[in-house]
């Protein structure tokens, strides 16, 4: 019986602009056992590929490069006709990752952090990032895989990096269950959303106004609210339908996220709620609530 051909190695090429979140992911790929490199000049890969040690070794750890526009002999072109021929290699897994990030977003960055863009020179920071937009284009475009970093936390990032690159064993499945608040913006990596504001909002009882929705008066409060048990059950019920569906289909992932105003009471109860109706199917999920120590506010709550 023929030997069956030895995996390909798995070699992730991490660039973008600069700011949107290369050294996260990089550091994120490192947690999850890949071998992390970061600046590297990809006219040395090959080099680096071959060598005993690097991704043609026999220790197949994945292997994770990060470059960008200061790496010496930075040119696009050229990168892409470097790469474009390594991906004919029959050993290797050759993937391409692009970060990107909206200008404003990536100028709220640099004035936070006080660091002048080196494309930018005296020039505003605007004008670095026109410049390494511009530069950067063919590069987007050809580029595997694109992530948008505009909207994300660091938190959101890492959790992206780790759906789409950490390993699950034996095909399982991993559910997160996050409650959040509609005032303070909706999950960006969450697949499933169910909006709770339907409910009586314990808000505006003086008593459970302090208090969360991990609080027995406040869950006794949201299970009085006539529409609570049915609509919860319908919820829950098609969760379980879902979730061995999306198992089938290969999803490593899925974010469930419940919200309410002000994400203190009726999303972090019903989050609760599921978590432990999940456990008892058998599945172990990640419970977070974002916004539990949010300050209670009118104003977020709006009116009565």
């Amino acid at each position: 019986m023929p030997d069956s051909p030895a995996p390909r190695h798995r070699v992730l090429l991490v660039t973008g602009l600069l700011g949107a979140g290369k050294s996260t992911v990089l550091k994120v790929l490192e947690d999850l056992g890949w071998e992390t490199i970061d600046n590297f000049p990809i006219r040395l890969l090959g080099r680096l590929i071959d060598s005993p040690d690097g991704a043609g070794s026999d220790l197949r750890a994945p292997l994770a490069i990060g470059f960008d526009s200061r790496t010496r002999g930075f040119d696009p072109a050229k990168v892409i006709d470097r790469v474009k021929k390594l991906a004919e290699r029959a050993d290797l897994e050759l993937t391409t990752l692009f970060l990107d990030c909206g200008g404003q977003e990536l100028e709220r960055r640099y004035n936070e952090t006080r660091r002048r863009h080196p494309l930018a020179q005296d020039l505003p920071a605007a004008s670095g990032i026109a410049a390494e937009r511009e530069l950067l284009e063919p590069l987007r475009r050809w580029a595997d895989l694109v992530i948008s970093t505009t909207g994300y936390t660091s938190n959101d990032l890492q959790q992206t990096v780790r759906e789409r690159f950490g390993e699950v064993g034996g095909g399982g499945l991993t559910v997160s269950v996050t409650s959040f608040g509609f005032s303070r913006g909706t999950p960006p990596l969450a697949d499933l959303v169910f909006d709770m504001r339907f409910l009586d909002n314990p808000h505006w009882d003086d008593k459970l106004r302090p208090q969360t929705g991990q609080d027995p008066a406040v869950a006794k409060h949201i299970r009085k609210d006539p529409a609570f048990a049915e609509a919860y059950q319908r919820i829950r019920d098609l969760i379980l339908l879902l979730l061995p569906r999306y198992r089938a289909q290969g999803k490593p992932y899925v974010n469930i996220a419940f919200g309410c105003t002000g994400g203190r009471h009726r999303s972090v109860f019903v989050a609760e709620e599921l978590a432990k109706a999940l456990t008892k199917e058998g599945y172990s999920p990640r419970l977070v609530h974002r916004n539990l120590t949010a300050r209670a506010a009118d104003g977020v709550e709006g009116k009565h």
